[in-house]
C-alpha cells in the first residue's frame, strides 16, 4: 500500500488544547446513577453510596467537564426534587426513558461525586427550558452557587453543603429542536426564552459561561436556520453553541462506519461557519465557540423499541451497547476530529460515563470494567495536552457509500510543554497495514518513547463481564525517528498513539 504521509511544524498550530474537551456525560437514564456510579450497598461503596471501583476508572479516563442531569431528562426536570433529605424526595414519571425517577441521587450528590473524582471533574449543569423557565433556573443558580444569607442559599446551607457549588457552566436547556423533547419549540420560541434566561443568569453572575442548544445533528431539516435563528436572539448573551451527533453502521455498511469523523469535522465546520456569519450580520468581534456536549458511537436504532416497551422501571437496562474494537477505533477517529478543530471546539462531552453507552460497565453487587472505547478516550486526555499542530494528510483513499471518498489516515498530533509530542492516528483499511511517514520540520525530536494500538484479528472483539481484558492496547515494534522523520507502520483497522521526545 502506498505510504501516508504529513509534517509537524510548530509554525503551524491549531490551538492550546482546552482541558474541557475530554468531558462526560451523566444523566438519569438507564443505569448510568443507579448500580452505575451510585449503588449504595454495594462491595465498594463508601459512605455516600458512591462506587469506589468506578470512582478509580473515571480518574483513570481523566474525565474533565461532567455535564448533568441531562440529556433528554432535563426537559422535565424539578430540581427541587433532588435537594434536601432523601427520604423526602418524591418520586417522578421520567418522560424521556419511561422510567421512574426516585431521586435518591440528586443535586448534592453529583456534586460530591465530582469532588470525589478529583479537582479536575468541574460540573456542567443544566437548567429545563422544556417545562420550565427563567424563574426556575434562577432559583437553581442561586441555590447551587449564592454563599448564604438568602432563602435558597441559606436552604442549600440547611440541607448540609455549607459551601456553595460554584457551577459555572451552564446548558439553557436541551435538544429543543427535537419533536422527542418534552417542550419541544422552535427556534423563535427557543432563542428567545434561552436569551431571557440568559441575561437573566448574568444578572446574579456576570462571568457565568453559557451553551445555547444547537442542532441535535446535522441531520436535522432545521440544521444551520436553526442555530441562525437562534444566535439572532443570543449570540452577546451566549458563550457558547452545542452540537450533538452520535454513528452506527447502517444496513451493514462499515466503511462508511469508519468514516464517521468526515462527517462529524463537516458538522463542526458548518456550525463554525453558521457562526461566523451571524457574528458578521451583528457586527461583531466575539467568537461564538462550539460544546460539542454530546457524542459517541451509539446502536440508536437498537434503542428506539427498548425504550416504547417500558412500563415505567427504576433505573432499567438502557442503551447498554457493547463495543467492539471497530467501534473503538471509530471513537478514536471521533477524537481526532475534536482534537482537529480544538480551535472553535472548546467543551465536548462523551456521552456518557458509566452503563449508557459508556466507556466504563458495572454489574449490581458486581465488578466494574473498561469497555474497549475506554482506551482512547483515557490516552487522548492523558497526552492530548497542550498545542495542536496543523495536520494536512497525504493518504491513500478509498470508496464509501455515504461519504464519497475518504482518507485512510486519520491523525493529529498534540505539543505539550516540554516539547514531546504525541500522534493519534486510525488507519480505516479493515485488511491492509499502513505506511506512515512523517516529517519532523522544526522539531527536537529523537526517541520513540512509546507506540501503542487497539486492534485485533477479530474486528468484533470486545471486553464484556466473562472476558473483561479480552481487549487492550498493545506495543507495536519497529516505529523509529531517524534523520528528523517518524516511520511507522499501522496496523489493519487501529487506534495509534504515538509518544515522541
Amino acid at each position: 500500500m502506498r505510504t501516508a504521509r504529513f509534517t509537524l511544524d510548530p509554525a503551524f498550530t491549531v490551538a492550546e488544547v482546552n482541558p474541557r474537551l475530554f468531558g462526560s456525560f451523566v444523566e438519569h437514564l438507564g443505569r448510568c446513577v443507579y448500580t452505575g456510579i451510585y449503588e449504595p450497598g454495594h462491595p465498594t461503596a463508601d459512605e455516600a453510596g458512591l462506587r469506589q471501583d468506578v470512582l478509580d476508572l473515571v480518574r483513570e479516563l481523566g474525565v474533565t467537564a461532567v455535564r448533568y442531569p441531562g440529556g433528554n431528562f432535563v426537559s422535565g426536570y424539578k430540581w427541587e426534587d433532588s435537594v434536601g433529605p432523601v427520604e423526602h424526595r418524591p418520586r417522578r414519571l421520567d418522560l424521556a426513558w419511561r422510567s421512574t425517577e426516585t431521586n435518591r441521587f440528586g443535586l448534592s450528590e453529583y456534586i460530591a461525586f465530582l469532588r470525589k473524582v478529583g479537582p479536575q471533574a468541574e460540573p456542567m449543569m443544566a437548567v429545563n427550558l422544556g417545562t420550565r423557565g427563567v424563574a426556575e433556573a434562577l432559583e437553581l443558580q442561586e441555590y447551587a452557587n449564592h454563599p448564604a444569607g438568602t432563602a435558597l442559599s441559606d436552604l442549600r446551607v440547611e440541607h448540609g453543603d455549607q459551601d456553595p457549588f460554584g457551577i459555572k457552566l451552564w446548558c439553557l436547556g436541551n435538544e429543543l429542536d427535537g419533536p422527542w423533547q418534552t417542550g419541544h419549540k422552535t427556534a423563535e420560541e427557543y432563542g428567545r426564552i434561552a436569551a431571557e434566561t440568559a441575561r437573566a443568569m448574568r444578572q446574579i453572575d456576570p462571568g457565568v459561561e453559557l451553551v445555547a442548544c444547537g442542532s441535535s445533528s446535522q441531520a436535522m431539516p432545521t440544521f444551520a436556520e436553526w442555530e441562525a435563528t437562534v444566535l439572532k436572539e443570543t449570540y452577546d448573551l451566549v458563550d457558547y453553541i452545542s452540537l450533538h451527533a452520535y454513528y452506527e453502521p447502517v444496513d451493514g455498511d462499515v466503511d462508511s462506519f469508519l468514516a464517521s469523523a468526515v462527517d462529524m469535522e463537516s458538522f463542526i465546520e458548518n456550525v463554525v461557519a453558521t457562526c461566523d456569519h451571524i457574528g458578521a450580520r451583528l457586527k461583531s468581534k466575539k467568537k461564538i465557540n462550539l460544546s460539542f456536549d454530546e457524542w459517541n458511537v451509539w446502536y440508536l436504532s437498537r434503542s428506539e423499541a427498548q425504550v416504547a416497551a417500558l412500563d415505567w422501571p427504576e433505573a432499567p437496562r438502557l442503551l447498554e451497547d457493547n463495543y467492539s474494537v471497530t467501534d473503538a477505533v471509530v471513537f478514536g477517529s471521533l477524537l481526532i476530529a475534536l482534537l482537529r478543530h480544538a480551535d472553535r471546539v472548546t467543551v465536548a462531552c462523551l456521552a456518557q460515563l458509566v452503563n449508557v453507552i459508556a466507556p466504563i460497565m458495572t454489574e449490581p453487587g458486581g465488578p466494574a470494567w473498561r469497555q474497549t472505547t475506554f482506551f482512547p478516550f483515557a490516552q487522548a486526555s492523558k497526552y492530548g495536552r497542550g498545542q495542536v499542530l496543523d495536520v494536512r494528510v497525504d493518504s491513500p483513499t478509498y470508496e464509501t457509500a455515504k461519504y464519497g471518498e475518504a482518507d485512510l489516515l486519520h491523525a493529529t498530533a498534540v505539543r505539550a510543554q516540554d516539547g514531546t509530542v504525541t500522534v493519534f492516528a486510525v488507519n480505516r483499511s479493515r485488511t491492509e497495514a499502513l505506511p506512515l511517514d512523517v516529517a519532523l520540520s522544526g522539531l527536537d525530536l529523537s526517541e520513540v518513547v512509546e507506540h501503542s494500538a487497539l486492534a485485533d484479528a477479530d474486528p468484533d472483539a470486545r471486553n464484556t463481564l466473562a472476558e473483561p481484558e479480552r481487549v487492550a492496547p498493545h506495543p507495536v515494534a519497529g516505529t523509529a525517528v531517524r534523520d528528523g522523520r517518524l516511520s511507522a507502520v499501522l496496523e489493519p483497522l487501529s487506534w495509534n498513539v504515538i509518544r515522541l521526545a
